[in-house]
């Protein structure tokens, strides 16, 4: 037998079922719970399920017709809202949905009762990724010095899709708005991914690169298929070297692409240096990414005009961790991937001051209230898909954000934007898709990274493996 810390749940590792009240002894449970009443009697008795055993509860004939809830003890819940860390919480769920958020005491004590019992973990919203692109690999072809991402070949970029969609899954990343390049997957390949996927895909299709995009009408014959758009005004930093590089469209050709959008999608616009961010923000845009030295006064129109923000920290991050190891490094905060590399005199101090930089524009744009949201860049060289969540979030943390603020802006920030309608914060008449952290909330962001369960509208999602099985094939 065993109790938590508050003594207030006992555990036994065996009951029948006429102790729960059922018919006959025939039935019985691995785990089962009651809570101590005010005289020390037993106030109510009822078996668990201990995600940890994997034990499958026995549930008696007559009750698997019965609408039975879901009751989660959660040791410490965040709920994505920026509201503060609550303590021994029990999320009600029924249907896949949220009934109530309330405290242990109300659980209900009856045998149709099913409770899993996350006392000793937190719970926190499933994480979105606002910036990835599926069908590219942030590794590194070693013969070539250079990504791998499957040149030109549809079946590899599919699989590739696959692949960094499990990935992300692994990582809790349950929702992500993907940017593909001109030779992404087929639309059809696209249409069977967002079929089958086991994550939320927000697609922009084939990204808005140049004045030759728009005047061959090749990027708007694509707009039907979109979730949004994205516009490249500006090369992204990893392209350009310097945020300063001229945009890739004049002012009044962003402005027709905005003004002339079909059925009012959302636009983000990468956009990096005072004078481009400004014309996207006077173009109409929704939400500028990167935004690498665009000042102060910036900040404040996106405040006033409700514009989101994704920084993507964790690019600027990748280039100084490769640029300080003499480019050797790819991705410094996961050695899965390393390639030769060739030192750039003056590179380590450009993007130091560059992410120096970046952290204090965005401990600006807290204060005044931008709406801001994590989007990694995964599939860059070196980032990598769901991995790069939780760094992301910890240089959000850097920039002094709060966690719950943190949060909010890795799940609810993102979800709201792009219209994930089953993710973002966990409240009542939400659906019931959360992650499972073991620990406290002091131990957030870092144990993002390795997850104790993942559910998903109520239940344990099947496609997560704490501890995978590795295959390897032998050699004939």
């Amino acid at each position: 037998m065993e109790s938590d810390s508050n003594n207030r749940i006992f555990h036994v590792s065996f009951c029948t079922g006429r102790m729960l009240g059922f018919d006959q002894d025939s039935v019985s449970f691995k785990k089962v719970a009651w809570r101590q009443g005010p005289n020390d009697e037993i106030a109510c008795l009822h078996p668990v399920d201990d995600a940890l055993s994997k034990t499958k509860r026995c549930v008696p004939k007559q009750d698997k017709r019965m609408n039975i809830s879901r009751y989660i003890i959660a040791g410490s819940f965040i709920d994505g809202t920026g509201d503060a860390i609550r303590k021994h919480v029990v999320m009600t769920i029924q249907n896949g949905m949220i009934t109530a958020i309330s405290s242990e005491a109300d659980i209900p004590c009856h045998h149709a009762t099913r409770i899993d019992d996350f006392s000793h973990c937190t719970i926190v919203p499933a994480l979105i990724d606002c910036s990835v692109a599926l069908s590219r690999s942030p590794s590194v072809d070693l013969s070539r010095g250079q990504t791998s991402d499957g040149e030109g070949n549809l079946e590899t970029r599919a699989t590739l899709c696959k692949r960094h969609i499990q990935d992300c899954h692994a990582h809790g990343v349950l929702g992500v708005a993907d940017s593909e390049d001109a030779t992404g997957p087929t639309k059809q390949h696209r249409q069977e991914l967002l079929n089958e996927s086991i994550i939320s895909i927000r697609t922009s299709g084939p990204l808005c690169r140049g004045r030759h995009d728009t005047d061959s009408g090749t990027w708007s014959d694509h707009e039907p298929d979109r979730d949004f758009l994205k516009i490249m005004y500006s090369e992204t930093i990893e392209e350009q070297g310097h945020p300063l590089s001229p945009p890739r469209l004049d002012e009044k050709a962003l402005r027709d692409l905005l003004r002339h959008r079909r059925n009012k999608q959302k636009v983000v616009v990468v956009a990096n240096g005072q004078q481009a961010v400004a014309d996207a923000l006077a173009a109409g845009c929704d939400a500028i990414e990167q935004g690498y030295l665009m000042g102060e006064d910036n900040l404040r129109t996106m405040a006033e005009k409700k514009v989101l923000w994704i920084p993507s920290l964790v690019r600027a991050k990748n280039l100084l961790d490769g640029s300080g190891s003499g480019g050797d490094v790819c991705c410094r905060f996961s050695q899965r991937y390393v390639a030769p590399g060739k030192a750039v005199p003056g590179a380590e101090a450009l993007w130091k001051k560059m992410l120096a930089t970046q952290l204090a524009q965005l401990e600006f744009a807290r204060a005044l209230g931008v709406t801001t949201a994590v989007g990694t860049g995964a599939g860059r060289t070196g980032i990598l898909h769901g991995e790069s969540v939780v760094e992301e979030m910890k240089l959000f943390l850097k920039a002094g954000y709060s966690l719950v603020d943190t949060i909010r802006c890795a799940t609810e920030n993102g979800a709201r934007f792009f219209g994930m309608e089953d993710l973002g914060a966990l409240k009542v008449g939400r659906q019931a898709t959360f992650l499972i952290t073991r620990g406290t909330p002091q131990q957030l962001p870092r144990k993002l990274a390795y997850l104790e369960g993942i559910y998903v509208h109520g239940a344990p999602s099947s496609a997560y493996r704490k501890n995978p099985v590795k295959v390897v094939p032998l050699d004939p």
